[in-house]
Formats: C-alpha cells, sequence, structure tokens
C-alpha cells in the first residue's frame, strides 16, 4: 500500500469520527451553541481546552521553530505554559462565577458600558483573526503534505472542511470533537518522537533521551549537535544567542496573552460550577504538557537527522549527493515535500553535491570559497513541515506518516473551529444581539454567528495564502494583541475599581498602540513590502513585533489608571458586584477570637 492511500485512511478515519461527533452533538439553542449548556465535565473541558489551546502553532510550527534556533525559542514554551497558570489562579475561576456566554460580555456589564463591550469585541475580532491566519496556514502545510498538492491547494481544501464541521456544531459540538482531536494529535505527537528517541538515544522517553547518549557516536545529544551546527557556520544549539530584554519581554507577552484569549477563556464557560473552572485549567496544563515536554526533543533530534542527511559521512567529507536524493529512497521526503512549494534545493556550484551550511557566517565563507561552494544550496525548508516531515526522515514506517497527517490536521483544526466560535459569538452575541438588535431571535441569533464564521473563515484562507510569518510566529502576533487589549481588562474588572471611561481608553490605546507597532515591522494589514522596520532591525530598541504586547499591557494598564483617576468613581451596585464575583460564597468577616 503506497503511502497516499495510509495517509487518505489515516485522515479519512479521523474526520468520519470528528463529523460523526459533531452531528451528533449538533447545538440546537444558544446556551449549547455558546457554552455546551454548562455540562461539560472539567476532565472532559481540561482536555478539550488541551486540543483547543495546542493549535497548528504548536503540534506544526513549534517544534521548527525550535530546532533551526535552538535554546533562544524555548520562550515559546515557558511562555504559553506560564499563561495557564495565570487562567486557573487569576481569570478563570472568577469569569465563571460571573456566569456570562462571552468575554465581551463580561467587560460590558463590570464596565457598565456598551461602548466597553464594542471594544472588547473589536479586541477579539482582530485578536482571533490574526490567530486564525496561523492555523489557516498550518492546514494548509498540513493538507499539502497528506494529498500531495501545493499550499496554496492544500489551504483551500482544508478552508472548506474547517466550515463543513465547526460551523454546524458549536460550542457543544465542537466540545466533544476537540477530546478525539486531542486523543489523535497526542498520539501522532508522541508516537514518533518515541521512536526517534529510541533510533538515536535507545530511550523511550524523547524528553529524557533529549539529554542523554548519542548512540551512534557515544556523545551526550545535544553535545553532538552543537558540534555538528557550529561545524556548518550555525549557532550553538544549546547557547544564548539573542537579546535578553525581548526575550523577557516576548515570553511575558505569551503568557498573558494566553490568559487573555477568548476562545481559550470561552472553554471556562461550559462547566457547571465555579470550582470545576479551576479544575479544568489545572487539567489542561497536564495535558499540553504530555506535548510540550516532548517539543523539545523532537526539535533536536529532527535538526541532528536532517544535518545528518544532507552531510552522511560528517561534516569534514562531501555532502549527499543530487543523484542520492533522486534515488535512494531515504530522501523521497524531499521530493514529497518540494510538491507542496514549502522545500527547494539548488545545486548552485554544479558540482553534483548539495551543500547546506550558514553562507552568512564569514568562517564558512572562508571555506566556500576554498571548496568552491557558491552559498547554501538547501534554498527552502519552511520551518512548518518539520514535525510533518520528521517521520520521513527519520525513515518511520508509513502507517506513522499517516499518524502524524491526522494529527496535524487535528492540530489545526481544534483550535480552528474554537477561534471561529469566539469570532461568531463576539458578532452574533456581543455585536448584533448586544448593540444593533436586542429583540434578534433566537433563530436569528444562530444564523447570524454561523454566518460570521464563514466570513471570518473566508478572511482567514485569503490572508493565510500570504501570512506574516510561520504558524507560530503569526500566532504569537495575536497573543500580543490579546495580551494589549483583553488581559488588561479582564484583570482590572475582576481585582480593581477602574471605571468605564479608564477601561475603554486603556483597551483602546494598548490595541492601537500594539497593532500600529505589528504593522510597521509586518506590513499594513500584513501586505507584502508595506513595511518600515522589521524583527531584525525593531524601531524601539531590541523589541521585536512579536514581543509588543507586553508593552501594549502596559500602556493599557497605564492609561486605565489615569483616566479613572481623573473621572468618577464606579456605582455602589458595581463595586457590590467586583466583590461577588472576588470573594468565595460563604466567605464571612474575619472573626476576633
Amino acid at each position: 500500500m503506497d503511502q497516499f492511500t495510509i495517509n487518505l485512511l489515516f485522515v479519512g478515519a479521523s474526520f468520519a469520527i470528528y463529523i460523526g461527533i459533531a452531528i451528533w452533538a449538533r447545538a440546537g439553542s444558544t446556551s449549547e451553541f455558546y457554552a455546551a449548556g454548562r455540562g461539560v465535565h472539567p476532565v472532559t473541558n481540561g482536555m478539550a481546552t488541551a486540543a483547543d489551546w495546542m493549535s497548528a502553532a504548536s503540534f506544526i510550527s513549534m517544534a521548527g521553530l525550535i530546532a533551526f534556533t535552538g535554546y533562544d525559542n524555548s520562550t515559546y514554551l515557558m511562555g504559553w505554559t506560564g499563561g495557564y497558570v495565570l487562567l486557573a489562579l487569576l481569570l478563570a475561576p472568577y469569569l465563571r462565577k460571573f456566569g456570562k456566554f462571552t468575554v465581551s460580555e463580561f467587560i460590558g456589564d463590570r464596565f457598565y458600558s456598551p461602548t466597553a463591550r464594542l471594544v472588547a469585541v473589536i479586541a477579539l475580532l482582530v485578536a482571533s483573526l490574526t490567530y486564525v491566519i496561523g492555523q489557516m496556514t498550518g492546514v494548509g502545510v498540513a493538507f499539502g503534505r497528506f494529498l500531495e498538492v501545493s499550499n496554496t491547494a492544500g489551504l483551500l481544501i482544508g478552508a472548506v472542511i474547517v466550515f463543513a464541521y465547526a460551523v454546524f456544531g458549536g460550542m457543544k459540538g465542537v466540545t466533544y470533537t476537540q477530546v478525539a482531536q486531542y486523543v489523535v494529535l497526542i498520539m501522532a505527537y508522541t508516537i514518533p518522537a518515541v521512536f526517534i528517541s529510541l533510533q538515536l538515544t535507545g530511550n523511550p522517553v524523547p524528553g529524557l533521551g533529549l539529554f542523554g547518549e548519542h548512540q551512534a557516536s557515544g556523545e551526550p545529544l545535544l553535545a553532538k549537535l552543537d558540534q555538528i551546527v557550529s561545524e556548518l557556520g550555525f549557532n550553538e544549539y544549546t547557547a544564548h544567542h539573542g537579546d535578553t530584554f525581548n526575550m523577557v519581554l516576548f515570553t511575558l507577552s505569551l503568557m498573558i496573552g494566553t490568559a487573555g484569549l477568548p476562545h481559550v477563556i470561552m472553554r471556562f464557560f461550559t462547566v457547571p460550577k465555579v470550582a470545576d473552572a479551576r479544575w479544568s485549567a489545572g487539567w489542561a496544563l497536564v495535558f499540553i504538557a504530555l506535548l510540550y515536554l516532548t517539543a523539545p526533543a523532537v526539535g533536536a533530534m529532527a535538526r541532528l537527522n536532517i544535518t545528518e542527511q544532507f552531510w552522511p559521512n560528517g561534516t569534514g567529507a562531501e555532502a549527499v549527493s543530487v543523484e542520492t536524493i533522486a534515488t535512494d529512497p531515504d530522501y523521497d521526503w524531499m521530493g514529497t515535500w518540494q510538491q507542496t512549494g514549502l522545500l527547494g534545493w539548488e545545486d548552485k556550484n554544479g558540482d553534483g553535491r548539495i551543500q547546506y551550511y550558514n553562507d552568512e557566517n564569514p568562517a564558512m565563507q572562508e571555506r566556500a570559497a576554498a571548496e568552491g561552494w557558491e552559498g547554501n544550496e538547501l534554498t527552502n525548508f519552511n520551518r512548518d513541515i518539520l514535525v510533518l516531515a520528521n517521520p520521513e526522515i527519520a525513515n518511520l514506517p508509513g502507517w506513522v506518516v499517516g499518524l502524524i497527517a491526522a494529527g496535524g490536521i487535528a492540530a489545526a483544526l481544534s483550535t480552528a473551529a474554537g477561534l471561529l466560535l469566539a469570532i461568531s459569538s463576539a458578532v452574533s452575541h456581543d455585536l448584533i444581539k448586544g448593540q444593533i438588535n436586542p429583540q434578534i431571535s433566537e433563530k436569528g441569533e444562530l444564523l447570524s454567528a454561523r454566518i460570521a464564521m464563514a466570513v471570518a473563515i473566508a478572511v482567514a484562507t485569503y490572508l493565510g495564502l500570504n501570512p506574516p510569518g510561520f504558524a507560530a510566529q503569526t500566532v504569537a502576533l495575536a497573543f500580543g494583541l490579546a495580551a494589549a487589549s483583553i488581559f488588561p481588562a479582564l484583570m482590572m474588572g475582576i481585582f480593581t475599581k477602574v471605571n468605564n471611561k479608564g477601561a475603554v481608553a486603556g483597551m483602546l490605546s494598548g490595541l492601537i498602540v500594539t497593532v500600529i507597532y505589528i504593522f510597521l515591522h509586518k506590513g499594513w494589514f500584513f501586505i507584502p513590502d508595506t513595511n518600515s522596520f522589521t524583527d531584525a532591525d525593531p524601531l524601539l530598541g531590541t523589541i521585536k513585533s512579536t514581543s509588543f504586547g507586553a508593552v501594549g499591557a502596559a500602556i493599557n494598564f497605564a492609561v486605565a489608571f489615569t483616566v479613572s483617576k481623573m473621572t468618577a468613581s464606579i456605582p455602589q451596585e458595581i463595586e457590590e458586584l467586583v466583590e461577588s464575583v472576588r470573594v468565595p460564597r460563604g466567605a464571612g468577616a474575619a472573626q476576633d477570637h
């Protein structure tokens, strides 16, 4: 059985399960569409949250970014996991106790202002649409590979599939579909990692194998990797090479962005009780950790395998020949991925070999001149393909390749569905019902939600054809937007007495400044070649566009508190509302014994 047929079987079987669940759990009311009837068990919700969270950025892109950068990109792991601690401790239980359907509804009621709710809707739409662009990028990579078509064709096919199952089920259908998707994606991620860890280190636990011995050389695996990449002119894998200040800001931006993402927070509205919201966040962190503890090993081992394939006899010998790439079955993955347009190579000097090295390193330029090389001949290796290509690079069985294709698609679709729900609920519940037509019927509200979802898919697909970065980098921009606008409003709404004018001014200032900073570096509305700066040469010192969310959040807080101090205090009933949300039920005054 050929690999294409195996891929179809695995992906087809997983889709049959997802669509079957979506039909079985189809939402029939707004409560089921927005919050699954508030009847989801904390463990089930934790698993669904993990699937919602572990998007194309986590599954497909993160290990690739770690693989080609090393230690400096461990910030993705630290920021994204740390955000769940903030969610569990500071936001989830309080928002569930408030008892609303959406984040925007909470902000509108807490700050007693339709304007605050409208600004929250705008912030939510901007962050969520940016996030969906990253997911659709991952959808294109995954579908392009398993259908063996171009990345563009894969993206268009994937968009149709996303619409087909996400638009009907609502939160109820998506919740139970995401449980199935979590099972698929965690198996798809860990099983290949176990195989590869056994191959390279003899240890079946990838996280332990990462710090184990490389069997072929007898050296520690990370030491062997450091040696090889250094010999090819790349930065040492385990060392810190970036700017520490930007690294701290980036980690903080991801953390508070995680705690401010509407599609994640919405999950905590689906459980029966306040305590269940905190338990859900705890279980989500457990399920997420299974993948995140494996990702560093996947990245490091893949980088080692790739490098050794291009230099099969060591970096001091000759590189792999063009003939070997064309005829050796171990290199079939290169021809397959070349079809997607995400992998490319060129024999620039006509010596019949493909030299992969860092041609920007002065030391390597000297060697290249001596050897007759004319530049790095691995001309394109999109970071987003690494995890999906990993089993093929390691020459694992065909069924493992099929499994990881199904897992990659599950990861991209699960988060896309959650984001589309957040967008549709913001438009239908907060904008149309909350602002434009409060008398709209339940049937009309559901219809408007599904239309909004379809429009969001179309916009994200269009922008996904030319994204502002790799999937994880695009998603990081969305986290910055959520960090700068939504997270401060939620924190101030729960723990302070900031008034409506302060909240609106804070959200607008944080969002606008962050959007402008991102557009200055990534292009206006992400249109290529319209940027004035790059992340390699940022506007403000060393602060990259992906790190600016933390600065935007600080601006939000500062403006909100300043404006609030200069204007009227919050009404007494709102002060009592804040106290009722923040103080546990049954808590009384302190007793003097």
